[in-house]
């Protein structure tokens, strides 16, 4: 089992990388190179963010897809590979197609068995587990103590809308196991940004009457910064505050940036 990620190779590398070379094709090639298809001959490749190969290299794929035959860059001797591909993509490759920006005949060719990942905001259950797998994966990594998660928090997150996905939740979670400073994540140590169109403030235990007004006053502004699309001067008055007070305030309660 061989993994490219298509999108971060440079486009004057792929081709080799891909399907290797011979041992003077271009400059630096001073040895011969087996390519990824050639190592996973008999076994399956998976092509991660297709969408961004450049289309001389879909035909060369399309090519292996239909012939199951490539040359190294700088051979002219047909190499064969029974190799499956699984391809996957974060674009709509359809559009894609329609704008001539991928080869329709490959689309076609890889579309065979279709599985569609639903965005995380579409299976909000499955935040719960995921939450408690990178808590113990990045405790262990980081060689920290394992931490638990308020059940107020696990709400929050639940009802966060996640555009950047399950990665976003992944470097949310290393994020807090990292800077968090107690044994128990809770909503103050949220970022801000999770509270953004969030109804209703969490609630939790606090240990002291300033921890309480201190998350309560964050929350608060937040929600006021919400309603006033995160405009300072429509806020402030809302608030009943000075402009450069609320500055003050948003930054003694860590709330940074704008919507």
């Amino acid at each position: 089992f061989v993994t490219v990620n298509c999108g971060a190779i440079p486009e004057n590398l792929i081709e080799s990388i891909l399907f290797g070379h011979e041992k003077g094709s271009f400059t630096g090639a001073t040895t011969q190179r087996i390519g990824k298809f050639e190592q996973c001959n008999k076994g399956t490749i998976f092509l991660d963010e297709i969408g961004d190969m450049t289309p001389a290299t879909q035909t060369k794929i399309l090519r292996v897809l239909q012939s199951g035959t490539f040359e190294r860059v700088g051979g002219n001797q047909p190499i064969q590979v029974d190799v499956r591909i699984i391809a996957a993509t974060n674009k709509p490759l359809e559009a894609a197609v329609a704008a001539r920006q991928f080869r329709e005949d490959l689309f076609y060719r890889l579309n065979v068995v279709r599985i569609q990942i639903p965005p995380l905001r579409d299976r909000r259950e499955d935040i719960p587990l995921l939450v408690n797998y990178f808590l113990k994966t990045f405790a262990r990594e980081h060689q920290r103590s394992p931490k638990s998660v308020a059940a107020s928090v696990i709400k929050t997150l639940e009802k966060y809308h996640w555009p950047g996905n399950v990665r976003e939740l992944r470097n949310l979670i290393e994020r807090l196991i990292i800077i968090c400073p107690s044994e128990t994540i809770e909503p103050l140590h949220l970022p801000p940004e999770l509270f953004r169109g969030v109804a209703g403030l969490p609630a939790r235990a606090y240990s002291s009457l300033h921890e309480a007004r201190s998350a309560y006053e964050r929350e608060f502004i937040l929600r006021k910064l919400e309603e006033n699309q995160w405009n300072m001067t429509r806020t402030a008055m809302a608030l009943g505050l000075e402009r450069s007070h609320l500055y003050r305030k948003m930054k003694t309660l860590g709330i940074s940036g704008e919507a």
